[in-house]
């Protein structure tokens, strides 16, 4: 089966297309035919999504030829409580979807526009939705709600709902079947830490806490994001005139490691922080307190047997994951300096063979669970009477 993947931004897209075996099949072999990403939608020559699809529709007649696309994987950010699972995406299920765009308004939306630019185009074309707050959707109660009044919850849906739900997913399956555990006794912390961050308590292979909440603000220090925060700044700021748009700003596009150190890209605080305090500030803020979740997710899951680093920053800079751990010594954790530094080259063990939780790096792969994930949802369609 062909499946289009699409990441739909506010103002891009990105796509890959993907050869996936249905399931069941005796040929397991996965491909990917393209990929590529339309910027500056709404920018001049991209008008709308609808424009920016037929872009993309051309890239694929060149790439793919006669083969024709067979179903449309979306990566959807928030799926609130309705949706635990992918689903196949009729008028009905757009609307729910559009209906929760005030949980994520800088997600949903576009997610929506994709959506209907795909039914304009192609009407006949099966779409599924797989969401980021799926994984998470196991968390007990005791993780998701807040200590507030219950009428919040129950007339605004005020909970924490968590994200990456997608790639983290994926990554305990790959993580356990690396040590070879079975999934349903593989406890463990995963930390998906790219521009944007978070650490999931793992415990029998399902999430039951995750430092993201009700949005994707909450938890670790991020690129632009500030994580964790004292709410009664907020208050505070506010009666000093600050407007709810200027607060959402400051809070999702000018914190975190942008608000350290200037920049949001951690290459360049590791390459700068033996000589800008303002670096080493950074990166001691930012391994700190993913530290302090592994060791409470550590003590949450009843005791992890492996930390698990993906995503960009997670796979790709060993001097992070060297500030995280060095920050775990108390736990037993011991890193192979020669493995962490080593090439980046799959899933692999960074630990010492005397560690007392192992360490893992562990590359994400979101397109391809997104793919099999639509897949499935349409191999398992009733097939329509004549």
């Amino acid at each position: 089966m062909l499946v289009l993947v699409l990441n739909s931004g506010s103002s891009s897209i990105k796509y890959q297309v993907r050869e996936v075996p249905l399931p069941g099949a005796d040929d397991h072999h996965e491909a990917i035919l393209t990929e590529g990403i339309v910027e500056r939608i709404g920018e001049g020559e991209v008008e709308d999504h609808t424009a920016a699809l037929e872009q993309i529709n051309s890239e694929l007649t060149a790439a793919l030829g006669d083969r024709q696309i067979d179903a449309v994987g979306h990566r959807v950010v928030h799926g609130g409580e309705r949706f635990g699972e992918p689903v196949l995406i009729t008028n009905e299920i757009t609307r729910a979807i559009e209906r929760l765009n005030p949980l994520a308004p800088l997600h949903n939306p576009p997610n929506v526009l994709g959506i209907r630019a795909i039914a304009d185009k192609w009407p006949n074309l099966p779409q599924v939705a797989v969401f980021d707050t799926a994984f998470h959707r196991t968390l007990p109660e005791r993780a998701w709600r807040y200590a507030i009044p219950d009428d919040f919850y129950r007339k605004y849906g005020i909970r924490r709902y968590g994200f990456h739900g997608t790639s983290c997913e994926y990554v305990t399956q790959q993580a356990a079947e690396l040590l070879g555990c079975p999934l349903g006794e593989f406890n463990a912390v995963v930390a998906h830490l790219g521009n944007g961050a978070s650490a999931t308590a793992i415990q029998g292979g399902i999430s039951v806490d995750t430092s993201m909440g009700f949005t994707p603000i909450e938890g670790l220090v991020m690129g632009t994001r500030s994580g964790d925060l004292d709410p009664s700044i907020l208050l505070f700021l506010e009666r000093e005139g600050f407007s709810a748009d200027e607060l959402d700003e400051m809070l999702n596009k000018k914190s975190g490691l942008k608000a350290l150190f200037g920049q949001n890209d951690m290459r360049s605080i590791v390459e700068a922080v033996d000589d800008d305090e303002r670096a080493r500030l950074a990166l001691e803020i930012s391994s700190y307190r993913l530290a302090k979740y592994i060791g409470g997710y550590h003590v949450a899951v009843g005791g992890a047997r492996a930390i698990v680093f993906t995503a960009g920053i997670g796979e790709n800079s060993p001097q992070f994951r060297q500030a995280v751990v060095e920050r775990l010594a108390p736990l037993g954790v011991k890193l192979d300096d020669g493995a962490n530094l080593g090439p980046a080259d799959g899933a692999r063990i960074i630990s010492t063979g005397n560690s007392a939780i192992q360490v893992l790096v562990v590359p994400t792969d979101e397109e391809r669970a997104i793919a099999e994930a639509t897949a499935a949802v349409v191999a398992s369609r009733p097939i329509p009477s004549r």
